[in-house]
């Protein structure tokens, strides 16, 4: 049934929060690159190092989850986390002391 397969608790986020380190050309090219792969994914950045992706199942998110840790980069710190679209609807976000919605989820197509 279609309600059960996009239930608030059954879709993913999954969280990508990461501090590399820029010292040297070869770490702000590594950091680069991570950035980009986790663009080509198709996540979305939230706040400054920590990028979003909504997924339609847990199952579809520990896809993504092995391709992030696939593509670490040697130095630095990584973490990922994974919640489900009710725990991301509530939380609560401020710019300058005003509040902010969490941003929309894209509609995903999904292919057989």
């Amino acid at each position: 049934m279609i309600s059960e397969r996009y239930n608030a608790y059954r879709v993913m986020w999954i969280l990508v929060l990461y501090d590399l380190p820029t010292e040297t050309k070869v770490n702000i090219r590594e950091s680069n690159l991570f950035r980009k792969r986790l663009l080509d994914n198709g996540f979305s950045l939230f706040q400054f190092s920590m990028y979003i992706r909504q997924c339609p199942s847990r199952e579809n998110a520990e896809v993504y989850i092995l391709r992030i840790k696939s593509i670490l980069p040697k130095a630095g710190k990584v973490a990922i986390m994974c919640i489900t679209d009710k725990q991301f609807a509530s939380i609560e976000i401020f710019f300058a002391r005003n509040k902010e919605m969490p941003p929309s989820p894209h509609q995903q197509l999904e292919l057989f």
